[in-house]
């Protein structure tokens, strides 16, 4: 028999179908569950249960995983499940809703007795799929010392940002702004090298392997320079972070100016259709991601 915590998993979209794999994939017993059934439905072939409620997805599992989109669903799900987790298990809050947001879902934990920690996911769905996302958490040292199993079994490495559920997510904000970022200038660069006649490859040719290089922008590079936005990570969720981020920016005072220049490349790239397509999709937003690219094949 297993000595490995049984694991639910709410929410299959895709980062938790593949944390679900992963988990699969290390041994562990695995109960899944997702508003849209369909979605939650071809886990079954991998080995996990899929449960009909949230209620029933959470009843008798020693781990249960929350990785939803946005504060709304968090409290939905936490208040359809939370009376059903038992004594001693733990909800680890997967999902990126800001201080805010975690605050209240902090308070709702504490009205429905459930203990909770947070775990917010640094990656895509590649990683998700192959167990090597960077993990940022957060909470009481003895609860989190106690689901390390299940976040290794995700994880290439796990940052204990502090003890206090809300510092993961403060951290998690951070990165993200970086990850806006990095992919809008290298969108930029890329854009500027094709309307100067140059083939954009050489763009990346140039940073390799230099002080400035990042294998980030070679992957989103590719993927601008042929025209492909396959989601890995939706941009209308970097939207949706992006927010969160300003609003704590504004908190903080902190200056707003690039912030808002990424509200609004990222909107513009939204408004042209590509909401549901790749972060990548952000190259849109200069106007030229349909024109040939000079130069390779």
């Amino acid at each position: 028999m297993s000595d490995l915590p049984t694991v639910t998993v709410l929410g299959t979209g895709t980062m938790g179908t593949g944390v679900a794999h992963s988990l699969l994939r290390e041994g562990f017993d695995v109960t899944v569950w997702n508003r849209t059934g369909s979605r939650a439905a071809p886990l079954a072939d991998a080995g996990a249960r899929v449960a009909p409620t949230a209620a029933q997805a959470a009843h008798g599992a020693d781990v249960v995983l929350s990785i939803l989109f946005d504060t709304a669903a968090v409290l939905d799900v936490l208040d359809a499940a939370g009376p059903s987790v038992g004594t001693g298990a733990v909800w680890v809050q997967a999902s990126t809703i800001g201080r805010d947001g975690t605050a209240i879902v902090v308070e709702r934990a504490r009205q429905l007795g459930v203990t909770l920690v947070e775990a917010n996911l640094l990656g895509t769905r590649q990683p998700a799929e192959d167990g090597k996302l960077t993990v940022l958490a957060a909470g009481d040292p003895d609860v989190l010392a106690g689901v390390a199993p299940v976040l290794d079994a995700i994880s290439a490495k796990v940052v204990i940002a502090g003890t206090e559920v809300g510092q993961g997510t403060a951290l998690k904000l951070a990165c993200n702004a970086w990850l806006a970022t990095i992919t809008a200038g290298t969108a930029q660069s890329i854009a500027l090298a094709r309307a100067e006649g140059i083939d954009p490859h050489l763009f990346l040719d140039a940073i390799a392997g230099g002080t400035s290089d990042s294998p980030y922008a070679h992957l989103k590079g590719a993927e601008m320079i042929a025209g492909e936005f396959a989601p890995q990570f939706a941009l209308d969720g970097l939207r949706k972070d992006i927010g969160l981020i300003s609003e704590a920016a504004a908190q903080a005072h902190l200056d707003p100016a690039l912030l808002d220049a990424l509200t609004d490349l990222y909107g513009s790239a939204a408004a042209r259709g590509h909401g549901r397509d790749d972060i990548a999709a952000v190259y849109t937003a200069f106007g030229t991601a349909r024109a040939p690219s000079p130069g390779r094949d």
